[in-house]
């Protein structure tokens, strides 16, 4: 399989992990983090990492949704995709995650919306990086 680079960044993590900081190393993006109140911290106004994996795994998704569909002359004016993200606790003190994505096609028919969901998955990057690993669910809605 042949690779090459298209692009690399870098996230520097300080403080105390779930409770710490991160920022990009180009200074684009900086958030506090904080365990949320579910899992016994004080949540809040901060962020955690299952939230910035939701955020970035909706965009890329959407982004591959929007080449695939104009690829294929297929209309997605007003989609949307929705991550949810769940950290699951694994035995033997183990962590995983599972995955929920939802596109929201107006317009189009079921049939159309659900193999336009399906070829998305098959060449997203986080899609692609998870796959095997993650337990990742979609879901088209018209």
């Amino acid at each position: 399989m042949s690779t090459s680079t298209l692009y690399t960044t870098e996230a520097l993590s300080t403080g105390d992990g779930r409770n710490g900081r991160v920022r990009t190393a180009d200074g684009v993006f900086e958030a506090d983090l904080a365990v949320p109140k579910e899992m016994g911290g004080p949540g809040g106004d901060k962020t955690n990492p299952e939230q910035l994996f939701a955020a970035g795994y909706a965009a890329c998704f959407h982004n591959g949704l929007r080449l695939i569909a104009a690829g294929q002359k297929t209309p997605v004016t007003g989609s949307t995709v929705t991550a949810e993200v769940s950290l699951l606790a694994l035995d033997g003190g183990r962590f995983s995650l599972a995955v929920g994505l939802t596109a929201h096609l107006p317009g189009l028919d079921q049939a159309t919306a659900d193999q336009l969901v399906h070829d998305t998955h098959q060449v997203c990057p986080y899609s692609n990086s998870t796959r095997g690993n993650v337990e990742v669910t979609l879901t088209a809605i018209v």
